[in-house]
């Protein structure tokens, strides 16, 4: 399948949304559908175009897998709420924990995200909705990575020769598979979407799985979320293109009060990039970097070592996993 790419330099995103607004109404027709939404800036320009092509008829859903930001539900179901688009919280942590339990190898657990995802969790929501497709905020880097073989993006089915609507019973409509992230944002401004969801830093499908290196457990993603939480505060203004905090597998011997604390070891990553496919490690103040060291290991439990990565892309991608 060729997938022709729109460049930022080329977008004109007024008439983009036009296209695309017409071409969702046009795909699902007089049906219905659902919508995926995770707030990051993919699903949330997708979720108001589709909004816009389909009105009542699209069926909004915040999949609360437990992997994603703290308190992120409530705040994207506030956050479009007030934009007139009602969005339904589906709990669906213990499922993903479930499916993630004992698995280490990264492709693994993109798998059993993938799996979670579209066959258990959308595919009861379309049954109950009788919907017969799914929007969903893939873009073109994600298929890049995936064709290359870089590393799956669980939300690349078509493109891997996945019928989905023979394997789960519904069509995926992306609109946004011609544009990399740069573009995307253009767009998602030009929806009318607030700065805080078209500036975010790009977050991953897996979502804080792909943040984990080893086995995925609500414990080690508390940790990892409360180290995003203090990254993207201490971040935010550095214009960089993505930042995050990594988790470690093994634990690390430090010290507090004189004694030694075998406990866990952070990574950040911040990364300076126009459209992800290569990036520079951001050349940060060292002010910036200690203050970071010094709230990860005072405000997360159990983390003694902060690291930064200064490695390019390639060979290092932005992600860990």
């Amino acid at each position: 399948m060729r997938i022709d790419e729109i460049r930022t330099e080329d977008l004109k995103p007024e008439e983009f949304i036009e296209r695309k607004v017409r071409e969702i109404s046009s795909a699902v027709g007089s049906a219905s559908a659902i919508n995926a939404l995770s707030g990051g800036v993919d699903s949330s320009a997708v979720t108001m175009l589709g909004h816009r092509a389909l009105g009542e008829r699209l069926k909004t859903y915040f999949i609360d897998n437990g992997l994603m930001r703290h308190d992120e539900p409530k705040k994207i179901v506030s956050l479009f709420g007030g934009l007139g688009v009602p969005v339904e919280i589906v709990d669906a942590k213990g499922q993903f924990f479930e499916a993630l339990k004992g698995i280490r190898d990264p492709e693994e657990k993109r798998e059993a995200i993938t799996q979670t995802f579209y066959r258990d969790v959308f595919g009861q929501l379309v049954r109950e909705n009788g919907a017969r497709y799914l929007l969903q905020g893939t873009n073109y880097t994600d298929v890049e990575e995936t064709v290359a073989g870089i590393k799956r993006q669980h939300n690349i089915l078509e493109q891997l020769g996945i019928d989905t609507e023979e394997k789960y019973g519904y069509t995926v409509i992306e609109p946004l598979i011609q544009l990399r992230k740069t573009a995307i944002r253009e767009v998602t401004k030009a929806l009318g979407l607030p700065r805080e969801i078209y500036n975010r830093p790009p977050f991953p499908g897996p979502a804080l799985a792909a943040r984990v290196i080893g086995e995925v457990t609500p414990g080690r993603v508390e940790i990892v979320k409360r180290a995003t939480t203090i990254v993207e505060e201490t971040l935010f203004n550095t214009g960089a293109f993505q930042y995050l905090a990594i988790l470690h597998d093994d634990r690390v011997t430090g010290m507090r009060k004189g004694k030694r604390d075998y406990g866990f070891q952070i990574e950040v990553r911040c990364w300076d990039s126009k459209d992800a496919i290569t990036g520079s490690p951001t050349r940060l103040p060292y002010d910036v970097l200690d203050k970071l060291a010094e709230r990860i290991t005072n405000e997360v439990p159990g983390v003694v070592s902060v690291t930064y990565n200064i490695t390019h892309k390639p060979p290092s991608t932005i992600e860990a996993i």
